[in-house]
């Protein structure tokens, strides 16, 4: 059984459960479903395969510094999923753009928020713990110098950024700081964003 069969087959169970609405108050928590995130966790034990998730986007330039990338599904224990979703960005007019779209690196911070959002969210919600407000702040400064090829010395790239997380819940300082400290671990984002990583750059020339 896939882990989209288990889901399904979980919450059909739920469904026709006689204590639904006892299910329904424990089951749920800041939106999340605790029981099928559970049932997400065992399948996943019980065969690594299921976990196995590949994403995929491609992005089309659309003129001056504009382009719109495009999502039409992803991978889950090798099952293929549809979803259809475009993302715009383009640059500021200062640096060359139209303004008319985040630029790639608030972009590149909006996808790490969004990452580390979904462990705090979901940490919290395996303690049983509502959650208030959850906000995230990324910033780094990049020094052009880099990216216009004027100084080799200088990266091109961040040397430093800063996240500042703030929450407010129901839960003690403790049980935020075992919730911040294995995000910091296990978000895929933040691991992306402070380990090297490998990737295998092709260059296809068309006639």
């Amino acid at each position: 059984m896939t882990m989209t069969q288990t889901k399904k087959a979980s919450d059909a169970a739920r469904a026709g459960s006689t204590g639904t609405a006892m299910m329904s108050t424990i089951g749920r928590v800041n939106g999340i479903d605790v029981d099928a995130l559970n049932d997400v966790m065992d399948a996943v034990r019980r065969d690594p395969m299921q976990g196995q998730v590949g994403f995929r986007v491609a992005s089309a330039w659309k003129g001056q510094t504009r382009s719109e990338a495009t999502i039409t599904g992803y991978t889950l224990a090798g099952e293929q999923i549809p979803r259809q979703f475009t993302v715009a960005a383009d640059e500021p007019v200062e640096l060359l753009g139209t303004n008319a779209a985040p630029n790639p690196q608030e972009l590149l911070m909006a996808a790490i928020n969004a990452c580390m959002m979904v462990g705090y969210v979901a940490g919290a919600a395996a303690r049983g713990i509502t959650l208030d407000t959850l906000e995230i702040e990324t910033s780094g400064a990049l020094d052009l110098r880099g990216f216009l090829g004027i100084d080799e010395t200088v990266p091109p790239g961040y040397e430093k950024m800063r996240c500042t997380v703030r929450i407010k819940g129901d839960g003690t300082d403790e049980q935020f700081r075992e919730i911040h400290e294995t995000v910091m671990k296990t978000s895929p984002n933040y691991f992306n964003i402070t380990r090297p990583i490998s990737v295998e750059a092709e260059l296809v020339v068309d006639d």
